[in-house]
């Protein structure tokens, strides 16, 4: 047998007093790094996206711009930088700026029979697309298209000079000739659209119901409020 001196292991209880200590130093190291970096500031809740871009899928607000596709004549909900980037590009035109009251207008009523419009509500629009003048009028399942006579067109223009200055594609005339005096207004074509939807929004039955009168009422005092006098 050798003669080594025995070796004394480090009695338990101390390694446990050990290992309470550093874990406390590091707890409160921890807790002084905390206190010199400042509080975060909590982000104030952002409204939920309601849509999203046609173009690119990005979530835009309720009021956002619009354009025009001019092929498929439909109306694209676009986010700032696609309707910066993309308007006038290939089949995309921004919609129209304007809203123009025309409480003078004269539609006698041969000519309006001329139109061969359903309803007395109807919008008006040049198309570079057909090279024509389209009529759409509200039905409970969207827009219905007509194609107008040229010379019913023409002499709509003839009594009515203020119509020269329509913009093709981007703009139309409402008419609204269910109510006494009949109402007249020059629009962007994206208004002119959302007629037709509040209308198909709120019909109900055969004929329509109450909803879409009060709902026909709101739109065109919305379009008086922003509009300019002819």
């Amino acid at each position: 047998m050798t003669d080594e001196p025995p070796t004394h292991p480090l009695p338990t209880r101390r390694l446990l007093d050990d290992a309470v200590a550093a874990r406390r130093r590091a707890g409160v190291v921890s807790g002084l790094r905390g206190l010199a970096r400042p509080p975060a500031r909590a982000s104030p809740p952002s409204a939920p996206d309601t849509e999203a871009c046609d173009l690119c899928g990005l979530g835009i607000p309720e009021d956002h711009r619009h354009l025009l596709a001019l092929s498929e004549r439909r109306i694209v909900c676009a986010c700032e930088a696609c309707w910066a980037m993309r308007s006038g590009e290939g089949d995309y035109r921004p919609t129209g700026n304007r809203t123009l009251w025309l409480p003078g207008l004269d539609v006698p009523d041969d000519l309006w029979a001329s139109f061969q419009i359903p309803i007395g509500l109807a919008f008006f629009m040049e198309s570079t697309v057909t090279s024509c003048v389209v009529a759409m009028y509200p039905s409970p399942g969207g827009a219905t298209e007509s194609e107008l006579h040229f010379d019913s067109w023409s002499r709509m223009r003839e009594l009515n000079p203020v119509l020269e200055g329509l913009e093709p594609d981007i703009e139309g005339l409402i008419i609204n000739r269910l109510v006494d005096p009949p109402l007249f207004v020059v629009a962007p074509i994206d208004r002119c659209y959302e007629l037709t939807g509040t209308i198909k929004a709120h019909w109900e039955g055969i004929s329509g119901g109450s909803g879409v009168e009060v709902a026909v009422t709101e739109f065109f005092e919305g379009l008086r409020s922003r509009a300019v006098l002819a």
